[in-house]
């Protein structure tokens, strides 16, 4: 270990780069779907040694932190890279319109987001101090730089670092006590540990924090199966729910034209007996459909609204996903929303959520940015004119036979801080999602652990419908009730877990997170006026000072 950390250290030039973005490139197999999360230590390993090899006492800060920043997004760039390549699928689907735009979404968009962990790097070796203090340093970087990604310019929170120890069902439990933020604040620290073991020459110093490491995650894994062993859920009484998944490829399939046969085909799977004890439609109470099921207005065509009448049992509610367009004074062809409509059996439409937070340039383009990218024929990927309009705020869905409903389309719940509506607390999340885009890649995958991680967060039972797979219902301790496989056609047979008491993390917020930063914070600081400095370190520096004598 010491004669890799100072080869490591030592790099420079290309191969420095290479090194950066392997070892970022490493860590993305922590996220879904192999969730290897034992890889996200390998990787922050690394950073912690390449921001030892970033300078020394006698160069100018400047130096050093831009040095740092460059690090930072050669990690960040593979990192993203590795983790978002699926995203180029979306490209594909219209391949004659978007295709020459697929190096864009491949490697521009890890281009972007690697200067959030440029801006970790630099901010950590702003704090960097010898010895293990230093990986206080290196949390309290990345923790912020993730809670920036997650937040600036609309916010991508994919795959933050607290994903990693967010799939496994004893470790997600500390979820509800710290949420995601407080999860990757948590990971960067104790899966940076194993960088002691190449740089320390005391046996403390060297062997103790990944003990200590090793401890806290035998502590959390404990706290989560104590929590689950006395958390039995039971199902709302009078719910019987039914979860359809078409698995409609986003293709020229999905046209207009094909509207009749599209509705003909959901009513006819919505209605399959599943086994002897499930009579198609006859007993369920509540009928979910995916996002975007219609390639026309529902709300505009009174014929599919009675077919769905005609299909639905007396008192029945289908929840959908579903377009819908308003008129409004003065503007012309209207505004369109991508939309959550509840239809009774009667077919009337008795309750509404639309989309608050959008894709940008995948459902609308940016505001300041559009004449632009128009001209050169850049448009989002949605066939509406214009782009969708968000919603104007977060409101519950109100329907008959179900507590209140937090709805949430697509992408809405990767994003831990807009779950929830505005006034009393719902009793579920309801997530209706098309991931057909990104046919069989990982993308699917990671959009279901991170919509699993709001339930725990929460405390709410969440009933994810998605057009191709994942569907799932899971309890608000983020077990798994049921769900149907990705790219398989089918239905969803479940009764509707009851929601848990508001956890810590509802009830206080980010308080604990933001106690666990200042602590981080206060670590470097003393660390700092301690000076502290172990023989390893002087060992590098001069290993370094001898290199570029060499040089020279």
């Amino acid at each position: 270990m010491r004669s890799l950390a100072d080869r490591v250290i030592l790099l420079s030039g290309w191969r420095r780069a290479l090194v950066a973005a392997g070892a970022g490139a490493v860590g993305a197999l922590a996220m879904p779907p192999l969730g290897l999360w034992p890889a996200l230590a390998v990787s922050l390993t690394a950073a912690v040694w390449l921001l030892d090899g970033t300078g020394s006492a006698r160069d100018r800060r400047g130096a050093t932190l831009r040095r740092a920043a460059v690090a930072g997004w050669w990690w960040g760039f593979g990192y993203h890279a590795a983790g978002l390549w699926w995203i180029g699928a979306a490209f594909l689907v219209e391949a004659d319109v978007f295709a020459w735009l697929l190096p864009a979404g491949v490697l521009g968009l890890p281009a972007v987001l690697a200067v959030f962990p440029a801006l970790g790097f630099a901010l950590a070796r702003l704090l960097w101090s010898p010895g293990p203090a230093r990986l206080f340093g290196l949390a309290l970087g990345l923790t912020l730089s993730e809670w920036l990604r997650g937040h600036l310019f609309t916010g991508f929170p994919w795959n933050v670092f607290g994903l990693a120890l967010g799939q496994n069902l004893w470790l997600m439990q500390t979820a509800s006590l710290v949420g995601l933020w407080g999860l990757t604040a948590i990971a960067t620290l104790l899966l940076a540990t194993p960088a002691t073991l190449g740089t320390e020459d005391r046996r403390a110093a060297r062997f103790g924090p990944p003990a200590a490491a090793s401890c806290l995650l035998l502590l959390m894994a404990a706290f989560g199966a104590l929590r689950l062993e006395g958390s039995e859920v039971e199902p709302v009484a009078g719910v019987k729910l039914r979860l359809m998944q078409p698995n409609l490829t986003q293709d020229a399939k999905f046209r207009p034209a094909q509207g009749g046969a599209i509705l003909s085909g959901y009513l006819a799977l919505s209605d399959r007996p599943t086994s002897p004890q499930t009579s198609g439609l006859a007993d369920v109470t509540h009928l979910v459909w995916p996002e975007s099921a219609f390639p026309f207005l529902l709300h505009r065509e009174p014929n599919a609204l009675a077919q769905i009448a005609e299909a639905l049992p007396p008192g029945a509610v289908l929840l959908t996903g579903a377009a819908r367009q308003e008129q409004v004074p003065g503007e012309r062809g209207g505004r369109f929303y991508n939309s959550i409509q509840a239809i009774s059996s009667d077919g009337a439409v008795t309750a509404t959520y639309d989309k608050v937070h959008l894709v940008p340039f995948g459902e609308y383009v940016p505001h300041l940015l559009d004449s632009m990218l128009r001209s050169i024929g850049i448009r989002e990927f949605v066939h509406i004119p214009g782009g969708f309009t968000p919603g104007e705020r977060r409101a519950p869905m109100r329907i008959e036979g179900l507590p209140l409903v937090a709805g949430s389309v697509c992408y809405e719940a990767i994003f831990p801080d807009e779950v929830l509506p505005e006034g009393p607390r719902p009793g579920l999340i309801l997530n209706v999602t098309n991931d057909g885009w990104f046919g069989r890649t990982p993308g699917p995958y990671q959009h279901l652990a991170q919509a699993r991680l709001r339930s725990v967060e929460t405390g709410l039972p969440l009933v994810r419908a998605a057009n191709t797979g994942i569907s799932a219902v899971i309890d608000p301790y983020g077990r798994v009730w049921g769900s149907l496989p990705l790219g398989q056609e089918g239905v969803l047979d479940s009764g509707l877990p009851a929601a848990a008491p508001p956890p810590p993390q509802i009830r206080f917020g980010n308080v604990l997170l933001i106690l666990m930063l200042a602590l981080y914070g206060m670590a470097t600081l003393v660390a700092q006026g301690v000076g502290y400095l172990p023989s390893s370190v002087r060992q590098t520096e001069f290993l370094a000072n001898e290199e570029g004598r060499q040089r020279r």
